[in-house]
C-alpha cells in the first residue's frame, strides 16, 4: 500500500519538477504584463532550476534508502528498480498532460504551444535519462542478473516494448533478490550471539580438480565468510589442481597436521567437494589420519566415478596425452608442483574408483556423510551442459559431472535441487558464480550442514 502510494506521488511529482520551465515561462510573462523586474522572473527561474537540477541529479546517484543495513551494493540495485519506475511513471504522466493541453488548444499554435512541446521532449527526455541510469545500475549490480539475461538485456534494448518488458522483468527479478538479502540480514541478526557454526572441531575445506585455494578468489564463493560470521574456524587443503588422488592426499595429511599444530585441536571436520573427496579418503583410509579426523562431508564427489569419463578414455592415446600435456604445462604456471592431467581424469573412470573404493574402506571413528545436487535441463548451466546429456541417459539424475548415485556415500542426506527449471549445477554446490537461485540458497545450506555437524558433537 505504502509503496503505492509513493508511486502515485512521484508520477506526479516528477513531470512537475520537469516542468518547470513552463510554469515559470508562463510566471516570467505576468510579471513582465504587471511591470515587475524581469530579473526577478529570471531569477526565480534560475534558482527553482538549480534546485530541480540538485535533486534530479540526486535521483541518479543516491542509493535507495533502505532500514535494514543491506549494504551499498543492494541499495544501488534497488535505487537503480526505483530511477526505472519513477522514470516510466513521469514519462506517462507527462504524456497525458500534453495531450490534454493540446486537446484543449484544439491545434492551434502559439508562443505557449512552443513552450509546451519543448518542455514535453524535455521531460520525456529527463524521465528516458532515469530509465536509462536505473538500467545501468541493475545491470552492473544484481546478482541474479546471469550472463544470458545481461545478453538479452543488450540485445533487445533497441527493440521497443520488447525492451520494456525484459527491464520489467529484470526490474522484478531485483526485487526478489533485496528481499533475499533483507531477510539474510535480518536472519544474521538474529544469529549473532548463537555461534551457529562454532564446531568442537576446525572445519577443512577441500577443492576439487581444476581449482586451486587462491587468495583473491575463494573456491567456495561467500561460503566461507559467512560461515566465519557464525563463529566457524576455517582453513584450506591446498592441494594441487591437477594432482593425483595420492599426491593430494599426502598435502591433505600435511595440512591436517599444521591446523593440528596451529589450533591445538585434536581432529578436524572436512568438507570436500568432488575429487576433493577421493583425496580426503585416501588421506583417511590410506595414509592413516583417521585419528585425527572427526568427520567427512563430501559434496558431489564421483565416488563411483563417472560414465562418461570411460568413454572419454577411450580418445586416441596421443590426443589424449597431447592434450594432458598442455594442463599440466599450464597449471604448473598456476602453482602445481606435480600436475599429472592424464592420470588424475582417469581416476574418475568406474573401474579405477571401484579399485579405489576396495583399497581405501570407511575408517572407524569417522563420520561420514554425503550431499548430491541435480540439474534439470542441458541449458541449466552452459559449461555443463554437454556433460548432463552424456550422463543422463548412462546413469540418470545429475549436476553436470556427477550422477546423484555416485556421490552418495556414507551417511546420504539428500539432493539439492528446487522447483524451477534450472535446478542445481556441479559449481552451484561450492558458490561459483556468486548468484543466489530461487529455491536454493547455497551458503545457507552450508550453515545447516555446519550447524548439524556441531549438533552432533564434531
Amino acid at each position: 500500500m505504502l509503496r503505492a502510494v509513493k508511486r502515485c506521488i512521484l508520477a506526479v511529482l516528477l513531470p512537475c519538477m520537469f516542468n518547470f520551465i513552463l510554469l515559470f515561462s508562463w510566471a516570467y510573462g505576468r510579471m513582465s504584463e504587471n511591470g515587475l523586474p524581469p530579473a526577478l522572473g529570471i531569477g526565480g527561474l534560475s534558482i527553482v532550476g538549480i534546485c530541480f537540477a540538485g535533486i534530479y541529479l540526486g535521483l541518479l546517484v543516491m542509493p535507495a534508502f533502505d532500514r535494514v543495513r543491506t549494504g551499498l551494493r543492494v541499495r544501488m540495485m534497488l535505487g537503480g528498480r526505483s530511477l526505472v519506475y519513477e522514470g516510466l511513471y513521469g514519462m506517462t504522466v507527462q504524456i497525458l498532460v500534453f495531450a490534454i493541453f493540446y486537446i484543449e488548444k484544439a491545434g492551434a499554435y502559439d508562443f505557449s504551444t512552443g513552450i509546451l512541446i519543448a518542455n514535453g521532449i524535455m521531460a520525456v527526455s529527463g524521465a528516458f535519462v532515469l530509465i536509462l541510469v536505473g538500467a545501468v545500475r541493475i545491470f552492473f549490480t544484481s546478482r541474479r542478473l546471469s550472463i544470458a539475461r545481461r545478453v538479452v538485456m543488450l540485445l533487445t534494448m533497441w527493440i521497443p516494448i520488447v525492451n520494456l518488458f525484459v527491464l520489467l522483468y529484470a526490474c522484478r527479478l531485483v526485487y526478489e533478490e533485496y528481499d533475499f538479502e533483507r531477510e539474510k540480514v535480518l536472519l544474521r541478526e538474529l544469529r549473532v550471539d548463537t555461534e551457529l557454526c562454532r564446531t568442537r572441531y576446525p572445519l577443512l575445506m577441500v577443492h576439487g580438480v581444476g581449482f586451486r585455494d587462491l587468495r583473491y578468489f575463494n573456491y567456495w564463493g561467500r561460503i566461507p565468510a559467512e560461515l566465519m560470521r557464525n563463529g566457524a574456524v576455517i582453513y584450506y587443503g591446498n592441494q594441487e589442481a591437477f594432482g593425483t588422488i595420492v599426491c593430494n592426499g599426502e598435502d591433505i595429511r600435511r595440512r591436517i597436521f599444521e591446523i593440528l599444530k596451529e589450533t591445538g585441536a585434536e581432529k578436524v571436520n572436512i568438507i570436500a567437494h568432488s575429487k576433493g573427496g577421493l583425496d580426503a579418503r585416501y588421506a583417511i583410509s590410506s595414509l592413516n589420519m583417521s585419528p585425527y579426523v572427526a568427520s567427512l562431508t563430501t559434496m558431489s564427489t564421483p565416488h563411483r566415478g563417472c560414465r562418461f569419463v570411460d568413454y572419454a578414455c577411450r580418445l586416441p592415446e596421443g590426443l589424449y596425452r597431447f592434450v594432458a600435456s598442455c594442463f599440466d604445462r599450464a597449471f604448473g604456471r598456476f602453482g602445481d608442483k606435480n600436475p599429472d592431467f592424464y592420470t588424475a581424469t582417469h581416476q574418475f573412470s568406474t573401474e579405477a574408483s571401484a579399485q579405489f573404493n576396495r583399497e581405501n574402506p570407511d575408517a572407524p571413528g569417522v563420520y561420514y556423510q554425503s550431499y548430491a545436487s541435480k540439474m534439470k535441463y542441458p541449458w541449466s548451466h552452459l559449461l555443463l551442459g554437454i556433460p548432463w546429456c552424456m550422463i543422463r541417459p548412462l546413469e540418470g539424475d545429475n549436476d553436470g559431472l556427477v550422477s546423484i548415485d555416485s556421490a552418495k556415500w556414507g551417511e546420504f542426506q539428500g539432493v539439492f535441487a528446487n522447483k524451477r527449471a534450472r535446478g542445481i549445477s556441479h559449481g552451484d554446490m561450492i558458490d561459483l558464480k556468486r548468484e543466489d537461485y530461487k529455491g536454493f540458497d547455497v551458503v545457507e545450506a552450508y550453515v545447516q550442514l555446519v550447524a548439524s555437524l556441531k549438533e552432533r558433537g564434531y
